[in-house]
């Protein structure tokens, strides 16, 4: 994600810089407001990667108590059963 990012950074820079020499100003500032479109869609990604990540981890959470709660649950009625079988 991040490399991406860079990347059409680098390239919208190098354009700029390309079209410096020829470009009127109205296309710079085009430009400049595409590079800034660019980056605020890099950054809301970047934070919707970040609350799924947060998301996953709680989740990961959840499943192991989850997991634990069953084998104890799992554990009790293998001796509720044993019992019964003894008596």
């Amino acid at each position: 994600m991040k490399r991406s990012k860079l990347y059409s950074l680098a390239l919208a820079g190098g354009a700029l810089l390309a079209l410096g020499g020829c470009a009127t100003q109205t296309e710079i500032e085009a430009l400049r407001s595409e590079i800034a479109g660019v980056r605020a869609t890099a950054q809301a990604a970047d934070e919707k990667a970040t609350q799924a990540l947060a998301t996953a981890e709680q989740a990961a959470a959840d499943a192991a108590a989850a997991k634990q709660e069953a084998a104890m649950a799992s554990e009790k009625a293998d001796r509720i059963f044993r019992a019964g079988l003894r008596k």
